[in-house]
């Protein structure tokens, strides 16, 4: 009897080790994922997100805001008929989801990960060496992603990014390469990976690295891929239709889909190629979608608040369109929201804002920093002398900072001590003094050629990064004004937030490693 006990008990023990390794978190879920949607912000976190929630709720308020703070000091006096103003978030939906999670994100070699190795570790639930794509840190054994479980599952597969479609974040999940900057070769396993539907940007080298190798997209109709880059073709594609490569017919020189804020009309927006893909791949095996903001990552890394907000914003729109999916399929649906590494240190609060901040002002910026790049390239080829003061209406038009004479300052600030709100929206967006010596210090460096510039360290590690010196210095002007302020022209350490909805959605609740995202994804869709 003790014997027969014993037998019974390992098998007990034995059958629920099984399920414990199987699940990877010892969860089980009542319902299988059939349907499974994983969003990357890249670059995105806490910051990223909040910025783009108080920006959200500046659009739909008043001004009113600062004159409070005004209010409140005793240098603005009440009574003036200006509504007291409330301060308020507006939430994306992807904030709304029931499972809220965070994840660590140090990669094997370095407590701040590059978007390979987070890539790796999201898609593998492995880490990995920065620089290495699905591979181990000697770049010897290749490691197997969520999508491709997802494929050999049966499931259709799909891919979007809104960078390049060799780039770390997405080749992570259909490649296994030693080094991310091996673009071509990355490319080449697309016709590998077997996977249904790509969509987004383009290739970044589509001849390999000396421009000498066999086109990638003959490649790639060879392996009987179907490769389109225009709105007419995007939009003829259908359901049932396989082996898709969609790009957009607008990109910048890095391959990509333009920033948000500067995108045209008949271009393709992130949320289009989502549903797109739910188009293509919805099939009664299910399907797996990796959908990628990549931006998000490159406008932080030139501390650009506008640019960011309105890519993480876009990042919600895609989000958005799966989320109306998952409401025809709520017991078979599972959406994971999240970010590989955050970028830039960015914050809500600076110095100069003290306890508040003013994100109204960030309305006043009209397109990306790329977007400036080229209007001031078109400047300084039509005027090779110019001075600061010929280049600040160009500024004004642009990032509605001004320069006012002494007297006009005078002017305005007794106009604020009299309760004049307009007069005090004018003082919120003059450059100061000192923001004049550093914009002149920065457009003389600007006027000169990149090869010209001195490298030294303060030049490129703190006061300008890689980026046009003249167009960072404003940049960081807006966002100082704004209340927002950045620390760095590379990555951080931040854990990233991690939201869900769904199938399991429970299991992504607290704080966990990014591998373990890979995991629960595994466990809930049993793949």
């Amino acid at each position: 009897m003790c014997t027969g006990f014993l037998r019974k008990s390992r098998f007990v023990l034995c059958s629920l080790l099984i399920v414990l390794l199987a699940t990877g978190s010892g969860f089980a879920a009542e319902n299988t994922a059939r349907y499974v949607f994983v969003f990357i912000g890249d670059g995105t976190s806490i910051p990223q997100r909040n910025a783009a929630e108080l920006f959200l709720a500046s659009q739909n308020a008043s001004k009113d805001l600062e004159l409070a703070v005004l209010r409140a000091e005793n240098k603005f006096p009440r009574g003036n008929g200006v509504t007291d103003f409330k301060p308020s978030i507006q939430r994306m939906l992807m904030s709304t989801f029931p499972g809220q999670g965070f994840s660590s994100t140090y990669s094997s070699n370095s407590l701040i990960t590059d978007s390979s190795s987070s890539g790796t570790a999201i898609a593998t639930g492995h880490k990995t060496r920065d620089g290495v794509v699905a591979m181990d840190p000697s770049a010897k054994e290749n490691y197997v992603s969520m999508a491709k479980l997802a494929r050999d599952k049966g499931m259709k597969v799909g891919i979007i990014s809104t960078v390049s479609i060799e780039h770390a974040t997405p080749a992570s999940f259909y490649a296994n390469m030693p080094h991310r900057d091996f673009y071509y070769e990355i490319a080449k396993q697309i016709p590998e990976s077997r996977f249904n539907f790509f969509g987004g940007g383009g290739f970044k080298q589509p001849r390999g690295a000396k421009k000498d190798q066999k086109d990638i997209v003959e490649i790639l109709n060879e392996a009987g891929y179907k490769v389109y880059n225009t709105r007419e073709d995007f939009d003829k594609i259908k359901a049932g239709d396989d082996r898709i490569l969609t790009i957009n017919p607008v990109l910048d020189g890095d391959a990509a889909l333009p920033y948000a804020i500067d995108q045209k009309e008949g271009e393709i927006r992130f949320s289009e190629f989502v549903a797109k893909a739910i188009e293509v791949l919805d099939n009664p095996g299910g399907f797996f979608i990796m959908a990628e903001c990549g931006k998000v990552d490159w406008a932080c890394h030139a501390n650009d608040a506008v640019a960011t907000i309105h890519d993480v914003l876009t990042l919600d729109e895609g989000v958005k369109v799966a989320y109306e999916f998952y409401k025809k399929h709520p017991d078979e649906t599972l959406i994971v929201v999240t970010g590989d590494h955050e970028t830039g240190g960015m914050t809500v609060g600076f110095a100069g804002t003290r306890y508040d901040a003013f994100l109204t002002k960030l309305q006043e910026q009209k397109g990306s920093y790329l977007a400036f790049n080229t209007e001031l390239a078109a400047f300084k080829k039509a005027n090779p002398g110019a001075r600061l003061e010929d280049a600040l209406p160009l500024v004004e038009k642009f990032f509605g900072l001004k320069r006012y004479s002494k007297e006009e300052m005078d002017k305005f600030s007794e106009r604020v001590k009299a309760g004049d709100a307009e007069a005090y929206e004018i003082l919120g967006l003059a450059l100061k003094d000192y923001e004049i010596e550093s914009l002149e210090r920065a457009f003389a460096m600007s006027m000169k050629d990149a090869k010209e510039r001195p490298a030294t360290e303060d030049t490129y590690y703190l006061s300008y990064g890689s980026y046009e010196p003249f167009t960072i210095t404003l940049t960081h002007i807006l966002n100082q004004k704004a209340g927002i302020g950045w620390t760095t022209y590379s990555h951080t350490g931040l854990p990233t937030p991690v939201s869900v909805i769904g199938v399991g959605y429970e299991q992504f609740n607290g704080y966990y490693d990014n591998t373990d995202i890979f995991k629960k994804v595994v466990a809930i869709a049993r793949l």
